[in-house]
């Protein structure tokens, strides 16, 4: 697929599902927004790279300005930046944990959105939103409280968009990307039983060798937004890559 007259922004994107998905939109020749806490590596020219919290909307709103300016106007919006922790017993969930923990897995994907709907509309440009969302958002998990609920949000959130700005967004995907090896999915494999009962499930997706790469997940958002792949919804999942 030739992306090469596209610019794409992808949060969260110094590691993990974010920096795969960043260097498989390179090699697809699509000029690219990049940030996270941790700056993310440039994987080609035409890359405005920047050190961003995604809770922070003044910062993120310059970035998106400096995405523009450099690179033209945004076509798909990734929201990816999130947070796994606390892992925990809704019983020990403090308020306090729960508020940080939203903040960035809420709040940093209501800030893309309003940004990514602020510069379709100065830009006079119609675009795609994603916003990376997860299989518990409809299944929750012992000790997995917190990503539950902020993903669900997200869920909602998504809907919500796509409904409110048909004139700006050519579709607003709520994409859960299946079993990715990330640092995420590694801590999960860390924890204890007690804490989190279905950890043997996690161990069993990397043992059995059950996940998505990088590259597969980037490849269908690929096609459902410039392609003629229909998600066939505004919630969609990433199929498991055969084997």
């Amino acid at each position: 697929m030739d992306l090469s007259s596209k610019t794409i922004v992808i949060t969260g994107a110094s590691a993990g599902l974010g920096a795969g998905m960043a260097d498989w939109f390179a090699s697809a020749g699509a000029a690219l927004g990049l940030c996270a806490r941790r700056r993310p590596a440039a994987p080609h020219d035409r890359t405005v790279a920047r050190s961003v919290d995604v809770t922070d909307f003044a910062a993120l709103q310059r970035f998106a300005a400096d995405v523009v300016d450099a690179l033209g106007p945004i076509d798909l919006w990734i929201n990816n930046a999130a947070v796994l922790e606390p892992i925990t017993p809704v019983r020990r969930l403090s308020w306090d944990e729960l508020e940080r923990h939203l903040a960035t897995n809420v709040g940093g994907v209501l800030n893309g959105t309003r940004i990514f709907l602020e510069r379709l509309a100065a830009d006079r440009h119609r675009g795609t939103l994603v916003n990376v969302s997860s299989g518990l958002a409809q299944k929750a998990r012992a000790g997995l409280a917190a990503y539950s609920a902020a993903k669900a949000a997200v869920d909602r959130l998504t809907e919500a968009v796509a409904a409110e700005e048909a004139d700006l967004l050519v579709a607003a995907l709520a994409v859960s990307p299946g079993v990715v090896e990330t640092a995420m999915q590694r801590t999960l494999r860390e924890q204890d039983p007690a804490v989190l009962r279905d950890v043997d499930l996690f161990r069993s997706f990397h043992d059995e060798d059950k996940m998505n790469s990088p590259a597969w997940v980037a490849d269908h958002i690929a096609r459902w937004v410039f392609g003629d792949a229909e998600p066939g919804g505004v919630i969609v999942r990433v199929p498991p890559e055969p084997r």
